[in-house]
Protein backbone atom coordinates (compact mmCIF):
# COMPACT_ATOMS: atom_id res chain seq x y z
CA UNK A 1 0.00 0.00 0.00
CA UNK A 2 2.83 2.27 0.60
CA UNK A 3 4.63 1.55 -2.79
CA UNK A 4 0.97 2.57 -4.21
CA UNK A 5 0.60 6.14 -1.80
CA UNK A 6 4.25 6.59 -3.25
CA UNK A 7 2.14 7.19 -6.59
CA UNK A 8 -0.32 9.36 -5.55
CA UNK A 9 1.14 12.89 -6.30
CA UNK A 10 0.85 11.81 -9.79
CA UNK A 11 -3.20 12.03 -9.44
CA UNK A 12 -3.15 15.02 -8.07
CA UNK A 13 -3.14 17.18 -11.51
CA UNK A 14 -6.44 15.58 -11.88
CA UNK A 15 -8.27 15.75 -8.27
CA UNK A 16 -10.95 17.66 -10.30
CA UNK A 17 -11.50 14.81 -12.96
CA UNK A 18 -11.33 12.50 -10.19
CA UNK A 19 -13.37 14.24 -8.10
CA UNK A 20 -15.70 14.31 -10.72
CA UNK A 21 -15.55 10.50 -11.34
CA UNK A 22 -15.99 9.99 -8.24
CA UNK A 23 -19.48 12.17 -7.74
CA UNK A 24 -21.23 10.26 -10.91
CA UNK A 25 -20.16 7.52 -9.31
CA UNK A 26 -21.93 8.18 -6.18
CA UNK A 27 -25.08 9.18 -7.74
CA UNK A 28 -24.87 5.73 -10.07
CA UNK A 29 -24.58 4.12 -6.86
CA UNK A 30 -27.44 6.29 -5.53
CA UNK A 31 -29.59 5.19 -8.47
CA UNK A 32 -28.82 1.47 -8.50
CA UNK A 33 -30.21 1.21 -4.76
CA UNK A 34 -33.51 3.46 -5.67
CA UNK A 35 -34.58 0.07 -8.42
CA UNK A 36 -35.21 -2.27 -5.96
CA UNK A 37 -37.52 0.08 -2.99
CA UNK A 38 -39.37 0.95 -6.38
CA UNK A 39 -39.67 -2.70 -7.09
CA UNK A 40 -41.41 -3.42 -3.71
CA UNK A 41 -43.64 -0.25 -4.37
CA UNK A 42 -45.16 -1.58 -7.72
CA UNK A 43 -45.79 -4.97 -6.33
CA UNK A 44 -46.94 -4.09 -2.96
CA UNK A 45 -48.89 -1.07 -3.93
CA UNK A 46 -49.96 -1.64 -7.42
CA UNK A 47 -50.00 -5.39 -8.03
CA UNK A 48 -51.90 -6.32 -5.01
CA UNK A 49 -53.45 -3.63 -5.43
CA UNK A 50 -54.63 -3.75 -9.01
CA UNK A 51 -53.61 0.20 -9.22
CA UNK A 52 -52.61 0.44 -12.56
CA UNK A 53 -51.82 4.33 -11.94
CA UNK A 54 -49.17 3.62 -9.66
CA UNK A 55 -47.48 0.64 -11.54
CA UNK A 56 -47.34 2.90 -14.95
CA UNK A 57 -46.59 6.19 -12.51
CA UNK A 58 -43.24 4.24 -10.67
CA UNK A 59 -42.11 2.26 -13.96
CA UNK A 60 -42.12 6.01 -15.61
CA UNK A 61 -39.83 7.07 -12.68
CA UNK A 62 -37.50 3.56 -12.68
CA UNK A 63 -37.31 4.37 -16.59
CA UNK A 64 -36.02 7.58 -15.73
CA UNK A 65 -33.99 6.41 -13.28
CA UNK A 66 -32.19 4.36 -15.40
CA UNK A 67 -31.44 6.45 -18.50
CA UNK A 68 -30.16 9.04 -16.14
CA UNK A 69 -28.26 5.51 -14.73
CA UNK A 70 -26.64 4.57 -17.64
CA UNK A 71 -25.58 8.84 -18.39
CA UNK A 72 -23.56 9.40 -15.28
CA UNK A 73 -22.09 5.70 -16.14
CA UNK A 74 -20.92 6.56 -19.12
CA UNK A 75 -19.74 10.23 -17.56
CA UNK A 76 -17.81 8.52 -15.11
CA UNK A 77 -16.06 6.06 -17.02
CA UNK A 78 -15.07 8.27 -20.08
CA UNK A 79 -13.26 11.05 -16.74
CA UNK A 80 -11.69 7.96 -14.89
CA UNK A 81 -10.10 6.58 -18.38
CA UNK A 82 -8.82 9.93 -18.66
CA UNK A 83 -7.47 10.50 -15.58
CA UNK A 84 -6.13 6.62 -15.75
CA UNK A 85 -4.43 7.79 -19.28
CA UNK A 86 -3.02 10.77 -17.95
CA UNK A 87 -1.69 8.91 -14.59
CA UNK A 88 0.07 6.69 -16.97
CA UNK A 89 1.46 9.13 -19.46
CA UNK A 90 2.90 11.14 -16.57
CA UNK A 91 4.34 8.11 -15.14
CA UNK A 92 5.76 7.01 -18.04
CA UNK A 93 7.57 10.38 -18.55
CA UNK A 94 8.68 10.83 -14.82
CA UNK A 95 10.30 6.95 -15.46
CA UNK A 96 12.19 8.24 -19.17
CA UNK A 97 13.49 11.42 -17.27
CA UNK A 98 14.61 9.56 -14.48
CA UNK A 99 16.59 6.93 -16.73
CA UNK A 100 18.11 10.07 -18.64
CA UNK A 101 19.44 11.03 -15.16
CA UNK A 102 20.95 8.01 -14.25
CA UNK A 103 24.39 7.38 -14.67
CA UNK A 104 26.39 4.63 -16.44
CA UNK A 105 26.45 2.40 -12.98
CA UNK A 106 22.13 3.02 -13.02
CA UNK A 107 21.87 1.47 -16.05
CA UNK A 108 24.23 -1.64 -15.72
CA UNK A 109 22.38 -2.50 -12.69
CA UNK A 110 18.44 -1.99 -14.70
CA UNK A 111 18.98 -4.02 -17.99
CA UNK A 112 17.74 -2.22 -20.52
CA UNK A 113 14.96 -5.26 -20.97
CA UNK A 114 13.65 -4.86 -17.21
CA UNK A 115 13.38 -0.84 -18.17
CA UNK A 116 11.33 -1.19 -21.00
CA UNK A 117 9.29 -3.50 -18.70
CA UNK A 118 8.75 -0.99 -15.88
CA UNK A 119 8.08 1.66 -18.55
CA UNK A 120 4.92 -0.05 -20.33
CA UNK A 121 3.84 -3.40 -18.58
CA UNK A 122 3.93 -2.26 -15.10
CA UNK A 123 2.56 1.43 -15.70
CA UNK A 124 0.03 -0.23 -17.69
CA UNK A 125 -0.90 -1.67 -14.48
CA UNK A 126 -1.00 1.36 -11.99
CA UNK A 127 -3.19 3.08 -14.72
CA UNK A 128 -5.71 0.07 -14.34
CA UNK A 129 -5.36 0.11 -10.52
CA UNK A 130 -5.98 4.17 -10.92
CA UNK A 131 -9.23 3.57 -13.32
CA UNK A 132 -10.61 0.55 -11.40
CA UNK A 133 -10.47 2.28 -8.21
CA UNK A 134 -12.48 5.43 -9.79
CA UNK A 135 -14.69 2.75 -11.04
CA UNK A 136 -15.16 -0.69 -9.13
CA UNK A 137 -13.11 0.08 -6.13
CA UNK A 138 -15.90 3.13 -5.01
CA UNK A 139 -18.78 1.52 -6.16
CA UNK A 140 -18.44 -1.59 -4.68
CA UNK A 141 -17.94 -0.77 -0.82
CA UNK A 142 -20.42 2.26 -1.67
CA UNK A 143 -23.27 -0.39 -2.84
CA UNK A 144 -22.45 -2.36 -0.30
CA UNK A 145 -22.78 -0.14 2.39
CA UNK A 146 -26.24 1.43 1.19
CA UNK A 147 -27.75 -1.95 0.28
CA UNK A 148 -26.65 -3.37 4.05
CA UNK A 149 -28.75 0.76 5.49
CA UNK A 150 -31.50 -0.52 3.37
CA UNK A 151 -31.18 -4.35 4.24
CA UNK A 152 -31.85 -3.14 7.81
CA UNK A 153 -34.11 -0.58 6.87
CA UNK A 154 -36.48 -3.25 4.80
CA UNK A 155 -36.38 -6.21 7.44
CA UNK A 156 -33.86 -5.97 10.65
CA UNK A 157 -33.68 -10.04 11.49
CA UNK A 158 -33.29 -10.70 7.69
CA UNK A 159 -30.06 -8.23 7.71
CA UNK A 160 -28.56 -9.62 11.06
CA UNK A 161 -28.89 -13.10 9.27
CA UNK A 162 -26.98 -12.15 6.12
CA UNK A 163 -23.92 -10.44 8.30
CA UNK A 164 -21.80 -13.80 8.68
CA UNK A 165 -22.10 -14.02 4.45
CA UNK A 166 -20.75 -10.26 4.19
CA UNK A 167 -17.34 -11.05 6.75
CA UNK A 168 -16.60 -14.32 5.22
CA UNK A 169 -16.62 -12.39 1.57
CA UNK A 170 -14.68 -9.27 2.94
CA UNK A 171 -12.27 -12.12 4.45
CA UNK A 172 -11.96 -13.75 1.50
CA UNK A 173 -10.97 -11.41 -0.62
CA UNK A 174 -8.65 -9.76 1.71
CA UNK A 175 -7.10 -13.51 1.75
CA UNK A 176 -6.24 -13.43 -1.86
CA UNK A 177 -5.35 -10.47 -2.56
CA UNK A 178 -2.99 -10.96 0.29
CA UNK A 179 -1.82 -13.72 -1.64
CA UNK A 180 -1.45 -12.44 -5.31
CA UNK A 181 0.52 -9.24 -4.62
CA UNK A 182 4.01 -11.61 -4.34
CA UNK A 183 2.54 -13.59 -7.57
CA UNK A 184 1.99 -10.53 -9.56
CA UNK A 185 5.51 -9.74 -8.68
CA UNK A 186 6.87 -12.74 -10.23
CA UNK A 187 5.08 -12.69 -12.82
CA UNK A 188 6.77 -8.90 -13.89
CA UNK A 189 10.19 -10.82 -13.01
CA UNK A 190 9.59 -13.29 -15.44
CA UNK A 191 8.62 -10.84 -18.56
CA UNK A 192 11.61 -9.03 -17.68
CA UNK A 193 13.79 -12.36 -18.09
CA UNK A 194 11.25 -13.27 -21.40
CA UNK A 195 11.82 -9.81 -22.75
CA UNK A 196 16.07 -9.80 -22.20
CA UNK A 197 16.43 -12.88 -24.10
CA UNK A 198 13.32 -11.74 -26.68
CA UNK A 199 16.08 -8.13 -26.95
CA UNK A 200 19.14 -10.17 -27.09
CA UNK A 201 17.96 -12.21 -30.12
CA UNK A 202 16.49 -9.92 -31.85
CA UNK A 203 19.31 -7.76 -31.70
CA UNK A 204 21.66 -10.70 -32.15
CA UNK A 205 19.76 -12.14 -34.89
CA UNK A 206 22.35 -11.94 -37.62
CA UNK A 207 25.21 -13.10 -34.93
CA UNK A 208 22.55 -16.19 -34.11
CA UNK A 209 22.14 -16.98 -37.80
CA UNK A 210 26.00 -16.48 -38.01
CA UNK A 211 26.86 -19.28 -35.83
CA UNK A 212 23.57 -21.69 -36.58
CA UNK A 213 22.49 -21.12 -32.71
CA UNK A 214 18.62 -20.50 -33.87
CA UNK A 215 17.79 -23.86 -31.96
CA UNK A 216 19.97 -22.73 -28.78
CA UNK A 217 18.50 -19.52 -29.11
CA UNK A 218 14.55 -21.10 -29.46
CA UNK A 219 15.07 -23.22 -26.23
CA UNK A 220 16.32 -20.06 -24.46
CA UNK A 221 13.25 -18.54 -25.41
CA UNK A 222 10.75 -21.62 -24.82
CA UNK A 223 12.17 -21.60 -21.56
CA UNK A 224 11.73 -17.87 -20.26
CA UNK A 225 8.44 -18.24 -22.34
CA UNK A 226 7.21 -21.28 -20.38
CA UNK A 227 8.35 -19.97 -16.99
CA UNK A 228 6.01 -16.92 -17.70
CA UNK A 229 3.38 -19.49 -19.02
CA UNK A 230 3.83 -21.22 -16.01
CA UNK A 231 3.62 -18.67 -13.46
CA UNK A 232 0.56 -16.69 -14.93
CA UNK A 233 -1.27 -20.45 -14.79
CA UNK A 234 -0.14 -20.34 -11.09
CA UNK A 235 -2.10 -16.85 -10.53
CA UNK A 236 -4.99 -17.75 -12.63
CA UNK A 237 -5.82 -20.74 -10.47
CA UNK A 238 -5.72 -18.74 -7.33
CA UNK A 239 -7.71 -16.41 -9.02
CA UNK A 240 -10.15 -18.85 -10.59
CA UNK A 241 -10.99 -20.03 -7.01
CA UNK A 242 -12.08 -16.65 -5.30
CA UNK A 243 -14.73 -15.99 -8.14
CA UNK A 244 -16.76 -19.76 -7.09
CA UNK A 245 -16.46 -19.26 -3.23
CA UNK A 246 -18.19 -16.22 -3.58
CA UNK A 247 -20.91 -17.11 -5.80
CA UNK A 248 -21.73 -20.04 -3.63
CA UNK A 249 -21.90 -17.43 -1.06
CA UNK A 250 -24.48 -15.14 -2.53
CA UNK A 251 -26.36 -18.41 -3.41
CA UNK A 252 -26.39 -19.27 0.17
CA UNK A 253 -27.43 -16.02 0.64
CA UNK A 254 -30.32 -15.95 -1.82
CA UNK A 255 -31.73 -19.72 -0.30
CA UNK A 256 -31.68 -17.93 3.35
CA UNK A 257 -33.72 -14.73 2.28
CA UNK A 258 -36.14 -16.95 0.63
CA UNK A 259 -36.69 -19.39 3.33
CA UNK A 260 -36.69 -17.05 6.39
CA UNK A 261 -38.25 -14.11 4.29
CA UNK A 262 -41.29 -16.70 3.03
CA UNK A 263 -41.53 -17.78 7.02
CA UNK A 264 -41.90 -14.14 7.93
CA UNK A 265 -44.63 -13.66 5.16
CA UNK A 266 -46.42 -16.37 6.17
CA UNK A 267 -46.92 -15.25 9.46
CA UNK A 268 -47.31 -11.58 8.33
CA UNK A 269 -44.51 -9.89 9.33
CA UNK A 270 -43.08 -8.79 5.80
CA UNK A 271 -44.69 -8.36 2.45
CA UNK A 272 -43.98 -10.43 -0.65
CA UNK A 273 -42.51 -6.38 -2.08
CA UNK A 274 -40.25 -6.48 0.76
CA UNK A 275 -39.38 -9.76 0.24
CA UNK A 276 -38.57 -9.11 -3.41
CA UNK A 277 -36.69 -5.49 -2.51
CA UNK A 278 -35.07 -7.53 0.18
CA UNK A 279 -33.51 -9.85 -2.44
CA UNK A 280 -32.40 -7.22 -4.76
CA UNK A 281 -30.34 -5.60 -2.03
CA UNK A 282 -28.94 -8.46 -0.92
CA UNK A 283 -27.71 -9.14 -4.48
CA UNK A 284 -26.51 -5.43 -4.79
CA UNK A 285 -24.66 -6.20 -1.54
CA UNK A 286 -23.20 -9.51 -2.32
CA UNK A 287 -22.84 -8.41 -6.38
CA UNK A 288 -20.01 -6.17 -5.04
CA UNK A 289 -18.22 -8.86 -3.67
CA UNK A 290 -17.91 -10.59 -7.25
CA UNK A 291 -16.68 -6.99 -8.06
CA UNK A 292 -13.86 -7.07 -5.56
CA UNK A 293 -12.79 -9.82 -7.10
CA UNK A 294 -11.90 -7.95 -10.52
CA UNK A 295 -10.48 -5.19 -8.67
CA UNK A 296 -8.20 -7.04 -6.06
CA UNK A 297 -6.59 -8.85 -9.40
CA UNK A 298 -6.01 -5.00 -10.33
CA UNK A 299 -4.99 -4.25 -6.95
CA UNK A 300 -2.51 -7.34 -6.48
CA UNK A 301 -1.27 -6.20 -9.92
CA UNK A 302 -0.74 -2.69 -9.53
CA UNK A 303 0.55 -3.05 -6.17
CA UNK A 304 3.38 -5.26 -7.70
CA UNK A 305 4.04 -2.83 -10.34
CA UNK A 306 4.09 0.13 -8.24
CA UNK A 307 6.80 -1.32 -6.15
CA UNK A 308 8.96 -2.05 -9.40
CA UNK A 309 8.11 1.49 -10.94
CA UNK A 310 9.11 2.87 -7.41
CA UNK A 311 12.42 1.10 -7.65
CA UNK A 312 13.59 3.38 -10.45
CA UNK A 313 11.99 6.73 -8.88
CA UNK A 314 13.98 5.92 -5.88
CA UNK A 315 17.08 5.18 -7.34
CA UNK A 316 19.89 7.72 -6.88
CA UNK A 317 22.27 8.50 -9.61
CA UNK A 318 26.08 7.11 -8.28
CA UNK A 319 26.78 10.12 -10.12
CA UNK A 320 25.74 13.01 -8.21
CA UNK A 321 26.21 16.65 -9.10
CA UNK A 322 27.60 18.37 -5.65
CA UNK A 323 24.97 21.69 -4.23
CA UNK A 324 27.99 23.96 -4.87
CA UNK A 325 28.93 22.61 -8.78
CA UNK A 326 30.97 25.32 -10.39
CA UNK A 327 30.91 24.97 -14.76
CA UNK A 328 33.51 24.68 -16.53
CA UNK A 329 34.43 28.18 -18.37
CA UNK A 330 33.03 28.87 -21.92
CA UNK A 331 36.71 27.94 -23.23
CA UNK A 332 38.85 25.77 -21.76
CA UNK A 333 42.65 24.07 -22.71
CA UNK A 334 41.83 20.70 -22.47
CA UNK A 335 44.25 19.10 -19.83
CA UNK A 336 43.94 15.96 -18.56
CA UNK A 337 44.94 14.58 -14.90
CA UNK A 338 44.88 11.38 -13.56
CA UNK A 339 45.94 11.74 -9.75
CA UNK A 340 45.98 8.41 -8.03
CA UNK A 341 43.10 7.41 -9.58
CA UNK A 342 41.34 3.86 -8.92
CA UNK A 343 38.05 2.66 -9.79
CA UNK A 344 35.81 -0.37 -9.56
CA UNK A 345 32.16 -1.50 -10.69
CA UNK A 346 29.26 -0.98 -8.03
CA UNK A 347 31.68 -0.96 -4.84
CA UNK A 348 32.92 -4.59 -5.93
CA UNK A 349 36.79 -3.58 -4.30
CA UNK A 350 37.63 -7.15 -4.55
CA UNK A 351 37.67 -6.53 -8.39
CA UNK A 352 39.35 -3.02 -8.97
CA UNK A 353 39.58 -2.47 -12.46
CA UNK A 354 42.19 0.17 -12.30
CA UNK A 355 44.67 1.11 -9.50
CA UNK A 356 46.75 3.61 -8.81
CA UNK A 357 46.60 5.41 -12.64
CA UNK A 358 48.49 8.34 -12.81
CA UNK A 359 49.49 10.03 -15.83
CA UNK A 360 48.74 13.25 -17.55
CA UNK A 361 47.48 14.87 -21.12
CA UNK A 362 48.40 18.39 -21.91
CA UNK A 363 46.14 20.71 -24.11
CA UNK A 364 46.19 19.77 -27.81
CA UNK A 365 47.92 16.53 -27.09
CA UNK A 366 46.78 12.81 -28.84
CA UNK A 367 47.15 10.39 -26.43
CA UNK A 368 46.52 6.61 -27.02
CA UNK A 369 45.91 3.70 -24.54
CA UNK A 370 46.65 0.73 -25.78
CA UNK A 371 46.40 -3.00 -23.43
CA UNK A 372 44.63 -6.05 -23.57
CA UNK A 373 40.90 -6.79 -23.38
CA UNK A 374 39.96 -6.26 -20.12
CA UNK A 375 43.33 -4.24 -19.37
CA UNK A 376 40.67 -1.08 -18.14
CA UNK A 377 41.17 0.88 -20.94
CA UNK A 378 37.32 2.07 -21.90
CA UNK A 379 36.83 2.24 -17.61
CA UNK A 380 39.83 4.73 -17.83
CA UNK A 381 38.27 7.20 -20.48
CA UNK A 382 34.37 7.17 -19.25
CA UNK A 383 35.80 8.40 -16.13
CA UNK A 384 36.86 11.50 -17.80
CA UNK A 385 33.36 12.67 -18.71
CA UNK A 386 32.03 11.39 -15.48
CA UNK A 387 29.83 8.57 -16.52
CA UNK A 388 31.86 6.78 -13.49
CA UNK A 389 33.14 8.09 -10.84
CA UNK A 390 36.27 7.04 -9.38
CA UNK A 391 36.94 5.43 -6.35
CA UNK A 392 39.79 6.28 -5.46
CA UNK A 393 42.10 9.04 -6.48
CA UNK A 394 40.80 12.25 -8.69
CA UNK A 395 40.45 13.12 -12.46
CA UNK A 396 40.82 16.72 -13.14
CA UNK A 397 40.38 19.07 -16.47
CA UNK A 398 42.30 22.39 -16.55
CA UNK A 399 42.69 21.48 -12.70
CA UNK A 400 39.62 21.15 -11.77
CA UNK A 401 38.59 17.63 -10.16
CA UNK A 402 35.41 16.81 -12.21
CA UNK A 403 33.52 15.89 -9.04
CA UNK A 404 33.34 19.89 -8.29
CA UNK A 405 32.20 20.48 -12.04
CA UNK A 406 28.53 20.57 -13.18
CA UNK A 407 28.03 17.70 -15.32
CA UNK A 408 26.47 19.07 -18.08
CA UNK A 409 29.55 22.05 -18.57
CA UNK A 410 31.83 18.57 -18.89
CA UNK A 411 29.74 17.19 -21.98
CA UNK A 412 30.08 21.18 -23.48
CA UNK A 413 33.49 20.40 -24.05
CA UNK A 414 33.71 16.47 -24.35
CA UNK A 415 32.94 14.60 -27.35
CA UNK A 416 32.93 10.51 -27.27
CA UNK A 417 32.72 8.42 -29.81
CA UNK A 418 31.88 5.43 -27.98
CA UNK A 419 32.97 1.42 -28.23
CA UNK A 420 29.28 0.51 -29.75
CA UNK A 421 28.90 2.81 -32.08
CA UNK A 422 25.02 3.77 -31.68
CA UNK A 423 22.79 5.79 -34.21
CA UNK A 424 19.41 6.21 -34.34
CA UNK A 425 16.59 5.95 -36.93
CA UNK A 426 16.42 9.38 -38.99
CA UNK A 427 18.69 10.91 -41.74
CA UNK A 428 22.73 11.18 -41.95
CA UNK A 429 22.32 14.84 -41.35
CA UNK A 430 20.09 14.60 -38.34
CA UNK A 431 22.54 11.76 -36.96
CA UNK A 432 25.51 13.97 -37.33
CA UNK A 433 24.13 17.20 -35.78
CA UNK A 434 22.81 14.83 -33.15
CA UNK A 435 24.87 16.56 -30.53
CA UNK A 436 24.28 20.15 -32.15
CA UNK A 437 21.41 20.87 -33.46
CA UNK A 438 21.94 24.36 -34.52
CA UNK A 439 25.25 23.16 -37.18
CA UNK A 440 25.01 24.40 -40.61
CA UNK A 441 25.16 22.68 -43.80
CA UNK A 442 29.08 23.56 -43.77
CA UNK A 443 29.65 22.27 -40.64
CA UNK A 444 28.06 19.35 -41.46
CA UNK A 445 29.97 18.33 -44.31
CA UNK A 446 32.87 19.54 -42.77
CA UNK A 447 32.69 16.97 -39.79
CA UNK A 448 31.67 14.24 -42.39
CA UNK A 449 34.99 15.07 -44.83
CA UNK A 450 36.99 14.58 -41.62
CA UNK A 451 35.59 11.50 -40.73
CA UNK A 452 35.97 10.16 -44.38
CA UNK A 453 32.62 10.11 -44.39
CA UNK A 454 30.94 12.68 -46.78
CA UNK A 455 32.11 10.62 -50.26
CA UNK A 456 30.27 7.69 -49.25
CA UNK A 457 27.14 9.55 -47.96
CA UNK A 458 27.07 11.70 -51.51
CA UNK A 459 26.84 7.91 -53.15
CA UNK A 460 23.46 7.42 -51.06
CA UNK A 461 20.30 7.89 -52.63
CA UNK A 462 19.30 11.05 -51.00
CA UNK A 463 22.85 11.70 -49.87
CA UNK A 464 22.38 14.00 -45.95
CA UNK A 465 19.15 13.02 -46.46
CA UNK A 466 19.43 9.43 -46.92
CA UNK A 467 17.29 7.63 -44.33
CA UNK A 468 19.33 5.77 -41.84
CA UNK A 469 17.02 2.62 -40.49
CA UNK A 470 16.96 1.65 -36.60
CA UNK A 471 20.35 0.83 -35.34
CA UNK A 472 22.11 1.45 -38.95
CA UNK A 473 21.14 -1.71 -40.36
CA UNK A 474 21.59 0.04 -43.56
CA UNK A 475 25.24 0.93 -43.52
CA UNK A 476 28.62 -1.20 -42.87
CA UNK A 477 30.17 -0.93 -39.55
CA UNK A 478 32.84 0.86 -41.19
CA UNK A 479 30.13 3.33 -42.60
CA UNK A 480 28.15 3.71 -38.69
CA UNK A 481 31.98 4.18 -37.06
CA UNK A 482 32.84 7.33 -39.63
CA UNK A 483 29.20 9.07 -39.23
CA UNK A 484 30.05 8.47 -35.43
CA UNK A 485 32.97 10.54 -35.89
CA UNK A 486 31.98 13.27 -37.54
CA UNK A 487 28.31 13.61 -35.06
CA UNK A 488 31.21 14.13 -32.60
CA UNK A 489 33.34 16.86 -34.32
CA UNK A 490 30.59 18.85 -35.56
CA UNK A 491 30.78 19.76 -31.58
CA UNK A 492 33.99 21.29 -31.92
CA UNK A 493 35.31 19.78 -28.73
CA UNK A 494 37.91 21.10 -26.55
CA UNK A 495 38.30 17.14 -25.02
CA UNK A 496 37.66 14.15 -28.11
CA UNK A 497 37.57 10.96 -27.04
CA UNK A 498 37.73 7.73 -29.42
CA UNK A 499 36.76 4.54 -28.00
CA UNK A 500 38.10 1.94 -30.45
CA UNK A 501 36.50 4.12 -32.91
CA UNK A 502 38.16 3.38 -36.08
CA UNK A 503 38.11 -0.49 -35.62
CA UNK A 504 35.71 -1.46 -37.99
CA UNK A 505 37.80 1.03 -41.20
CA UNK A 506 40.42 -0.29 -42.91
CA UNK A 507 44.14 1.10 -41.68
CA UNK A 508 44.28 3.64 -44.78
CA UNK A 509 40.86 4.89 -44.23
CA UNK A 510 41.75 4.71 -40.53
CA UNK A 511 45.11 7.11 -41.33
CA UNK A 512 43.07 9.76 -43.42
CA UNK A 513 40.88 10.24 -40.36
CA UNK A 514 43.50 11.10 -37.79
CA UNK A 515 45.26 13.05 -40.27
CA UNK A 516 41.96 15.16 -40.64
CA UNK A 517 41.20 15.10 -37.22
CA UNK A 518 44.89 16.59 -36.56
CA UNK A 519 43.98 19.28 -38.91
CA UNK A 520 40.42 20.07 -38.47
CA UNK A 521 40.72 19.86 -34.73
CA UNK A 522 43.62 21.97 -33.63
CA UNK A 523 43.70 22.52 -29.99
CA UNK A 524 41.80 19.35 -29.30
CA UNK A 525 42.91 16.90 -26.75
CA UNK A 526 42.66 13.71 -28.41
CA UNK A 527 42.11 10.70 -26.18
CA UNK A 528 42.16 7.35 -28.31
CA UNK A 529 41.64 4.04 -27.19
CA UNK A 530 42.99 1.63 -29.78
CA UNK A 531 43.94 -2.16 -30.29
CA UNK A 532 45.27 -1.55 -33.34
CA UNK A 533 49.25 -0.71 -33.16
CA UNK A 534 48.54 1.47 -36.38
CA UNK A 535 46.78 3.83 -34.62
CA UNK A 536 48.54 4.86 -31.85
CA UNK A 537 51.72 5.17 -33.85
CA UNK A 538 51.92 8.96 -34.07
CA UNK A 539 50.35 9.86 -30.82
CA UNK A 540 52.15 12.02 -28.45
CA UNK A 541 51.73 9.46 -25.59
CA UNK A 542 51.07 6.18 -25.48
CA UNK A 543 49.63 4.71 -22.16
CA UNK A 544 49.69 0.86 -21.64
CA UNK A 545 47.54 -0.96 -19.60
CA UNK A 546 47.79 -4.00 -18.24
CA UNK A 547 45.62 -5.71 -15.69
CA UNK A 548 44.34 -1.87 -14.75
CA UNK A 549 47.46 -0.29 -14.15
CA UNK A 550 50.12 1.68 -16.34
CA UNK A 551 52.73 -0.61 -17.35
CA UNK A 552 54.58 1.77 -19.64
CA UNK A 553 54.19 4.95 -21.06
CA UNK A 554 55.92 7.50 -23.85
CA UNK A 555 56.21 7.72 -27.49
CA UNK A 556 56.52 4.88 -30.05
CA UNK A 557 59.84 4.49 -30.39
CA UNK A 558 60.70 5.32 -26.73
CA UNK A 559 58.19 1.80 -25.92
CA UNK A 560 59.77 -0.29 -28.50
CA UNK A 561 62.91 0.21 -26.51
CA UNK A 562 61.88 0.23 -22.76
CA UNK A 563 58.22 -1.72 -23.20
CA UNK A 564 58.02 -5.37 -23.38
CA UNK A 565 54.52 -5.69 -23.57
CA UNK A 566 54.43 -3.11 -26.25
CA UNK A 567 57.00 -4.35 -28.14
CA UNK A 568 55.26 -7.91 -28.34
CA UNK A 569 52.30 -5.89 -29.19
CA UNK A 570 53.96 -4.28 -32.01
CA UNK A 571 55.67 -7.34 -33.28
CA UNK A 572 52.55 -10.00 -33.24
CA UNK A 573 50.48 -7.04 -35.51
CA UNK A 574 53.18 -5.89 -37.54
CA UNK A 575 56.24 -7.97 -37.48
CA UNK A 576 59.69 -7.44 -36.56
CA UNK A 577 60.52 -6.53 -40.06
CA UNK A 578 58.62 -3.76 -39.97
CA UNK A 579 60.15 -3.04 -36.93
CA UNK A 580 63.50 -2.79 -38.26
CA UNK A 581 63.00 -1.06 -40.91
CA UNK A 582 61.80 2.45 -39.16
Amino acid sequence: MNEFKKLLHFARPYWKLATFSLVMLVAMVGFDLAVPRLVGHIIDAGIRQKDLAVVLSTSAIMLGISMLSALVAVLNSVSSIRVGENIARDLREAIFVKIQNFSYGNIDRFSTARLMVRLMSDTAAVQRLFQMSLRIGTRAPLAMIGSIVLMFVTSKTLALTMMPIFFIGGGVIVLFSTRLEPFFRTVQQRLDRLNTVLQENIAGARLVKAFVRGKYEAERFDEANANLAQENVRVMQVMASMSPILTMLINTGIVLVVWLGGLQTIHGDLTLGQIIAFTNYLMATLQPLTMMTQLSNNWANGLASAKRINEVLDAEPEVSERSDAAPLPPSIQGAIEFDHVGFHYNGDTDMAVLEDICTRADPGETIAVLGATGSGKSSLVDLIPRFYDASAGSVRIDSQNVRTLKGASILEHVSIVPQDTVLFSGTVRDNIRYGRPGATEEEIVAAATAAQAHDFIMNMPKQYDTYIEERGVNLSGGQKQRIAIARALVCRPSILILDDATSAVDVETETKIHTAIAKSATGTTVVMVAQRISTVLNADKIIVLDKGRIAAEGTHRELLGTSPIYKEIYDSQLGTGVRHGL
